[in-house]
C-alpha cells in the first residue's frame, strides 16, 4: 500500500456564489462538505487510481469526526489517523462562478501535544513496515516540531521507504535537509527555499540542498524534474481554464502511483501532468475529470536528456 501522511487534515468547505465583493453580502449557490489537507488529498486520487491507500496523521474535534465519517466512503481508503484532543481545522474556499477566482481561508489547525506526537511516531513506524512509498504533505499543526518532516523522512529512509515530500516554508527548509527521495515544490515554494526564480537553477539547487529528485509544478508551464536519471520538462498540451485547487496534490498522487508502478520518469510525468490538468478541468475542487485524464495521456509534451550511464 501506498502511506499518505496529513498532520494537519482539514474538512473542507467550498462555497460557490455568483460573484464575490469585498465587504458585501452574497447568497450561495451550492456548498461543498469534503475531507482534506494536502496528504488526504493525494489520496483520493491515488484511490481513484486503483492503488490501496492508507490516510495518517491526526484528527480530533466534532470536524474530525465528520473528516473521518467521509474517509469511509472512499474505496480502497484505509483510515489510520491518530486521534487527539484538539479540533480539526476547517478550510473554506469561495469560488467565483463569474470570474472563476478562488479565495482561501485555512485555518491553523489543534495544539498537537507532546504525547500526541509521540503517538503518531509510533503509527507512521508501524505503517512505513507494509508501505511501498509514503508521502509527507502539508503544513505542520502547532506544537509539532518543526524539524519534524525531516525526522519522518529519515525514519522512512532507514526502512527502505521510498519518501516523498510536499511542504512549504520553514517546514520545507528544515525537511529537505532529510535527505527525501523525491521533493515536489511549487514555483513559489521553490524559490522561497532557494532564493532563486529561474525555475532550472532552483531545481538543482534544491537537489544540492538534499532532496535526491526535485519535481517542480509550474502551474500551466507543467513540470520540470531533475533527477539522477536526467532532466524533464512535461507540459500539458494548451492552457486550461478552471479550477486549480488540489492539482498540485494529483500531481503528487500521478509521481507516487508511477514509482510503484516502476514506470521510467517521462511516463511519470506525463501521468502527473495529465492528472494535474485533468483536475483545473473538474467541475469539482480536488477531484478530476476521468475523460479528460486519459486524453491527456497522449497529449502532454515531454522533453529532456537522460544521463548517460
Amino acid at each position: 500500500m501506498i502511506l499518505t501522511v496529513t498532520l494537519n487534515t482539514a474538512l473542507d468547505i467550498t462555497y460557490r456564489v455568483p460573484s464575490l465583493r469585498a465587504g458585501a453580502s452574497h447568497r450561495v449557490s451550492e456548498v461543498l462538505e469534503r475531507p482534506g489537507g494536502k496528504g488526504v488529498n493525494v489520496a483520493r486520487v491515488l484511490a481513484a487510481l486503483g492503488h490501496e491507500v492508507t490516510v495518517t496523521g491526526f484528527s480530533g474535534g466534532p470536524t474530525g469526526r465528520v473528516l473521518r465519517d467521509r474517509l469511509t466512503e472512499v474505496p480502497r481508503l484505509t483510515d489510520a489517523l491518530v486521534p487527539v484532543s484538539g479540533a480539526t481545522r476547517r478550510t473554506v474556499t469561495l469560488v467565483d462562478d463569474r470570474t472563476g477566482a478562488t479565495t482561501h481561508l485555512n485555518e491553523p489547525g489543534p495544539d498537537i501535544t507532546h504525547a500526541e506526537w509521540s503517538a503518531f511516531q509510533e503509527v507512521y513506524e508501524d505503517l512505513l513496515a507494509s508501505a511501498s512509498a509514503v508521502a509527507l504533505c502539508g503544513s505542520l499543526p502547532p506544537g509539532v516540531p518543526v524539524g519534524a518532516y525531516a525526522n519522518l523522512v529519515r525514519t522512512a529512509r532507514a526502512a527502505r521507504v521510498p519518501v516523498l515530500l510536499d511542504t512549504s516554508g520553514a517546514a520545507l527548509r528544515r525537511g529537505v535537509a532529510g535527505r527525501p527521495d523525491l521533493l515536489k515544490p511549487n514555483r513559489e515554494e521553490l524559490a522561497e527555499l532557494t532564493g532563486s526564480h529561474e525555475p532550472l537553477r532552483a531545481t538543482q539547487d534544491a537537489r544540492r540542498r538534499g532532496a535526491g529528485t526535485v519535481v517542480a509544478s509550474l502551474g500551466a508551464d507543467g513540470l520540470l524534474a531533475v533527477t539522477p536519471e536526467g532532466r524533464w520538462r512535461a507540459t500539458p498540451p494548451a492552457p486550461l481554464t478552471g479550477n486549480p485547487t488540489g492539482a498540485g496534490d494529483a500531481a503528487v498522487a500521478g509521481l507516487l502511483s508511477a514509482l510503484v508502478e516502476h514506470r521510467p520518469w517521462p511516463e511519470r510525468l506525463i501521468r502527473a501532468t495529465a492528472l494535474s490538468a485533468a483536475t483545473v478541468l473538474s467541475p469539482t475542487a480536488g477531484d478530476f475529470d476521468h475523460a479528460a485524464y486519459e486524453r491527456f495521456l497522449t497529449t502532454v509534451t515531454v522533453t529532456g536528456v537522460a544521463t548517460a550511464a
